[in-house]
């Protein structure tokens, strides 16, 4: 599929994209070629083929789920400017 400076034109317009006028034509050479790209790969039966992600078939590593509330609270709590009764104290923002 070619495209003509007026198309490309018209394309960059409706993209919001500002592109002169003596850089049309070897846009619309690019285009036309990543367009031709396009309809060659549509022409690949890939019929049975699963889509995939990557290339390489891999699997994340599983670990066992464990609750737990980190053990380390007066840690954090030293790094609040301000802490009462073992929790952050914050200015009071609803009246």
């Amino acid at each position: 599929m070619a495209l003509d400076k007026r198309t490309v034109a018209r394309i960059a317009s409706l993209a919001r994209i500002r592109v002169e006028a003596e850089e049309l034509e070897a846009l619309a050479g690019e285009l036309s070629q990543i367009l031709a790209w396009v309809e060659e790969l549509n022409a690949v039966d890939t019929r049975g083929v699963l889509p995939m992600a990557s290339a390489a078939v891999s699997r994340l590593p599983m670990r066992e789920d464990h609750v737990t509330d980190g053990g380390c609270r007066e840690a954090i709590l030293q790094n609040a400017p301000k802490s009462a009764k073992g929790f952050f104290v914050v200015p009071k923002v609803v009246e």
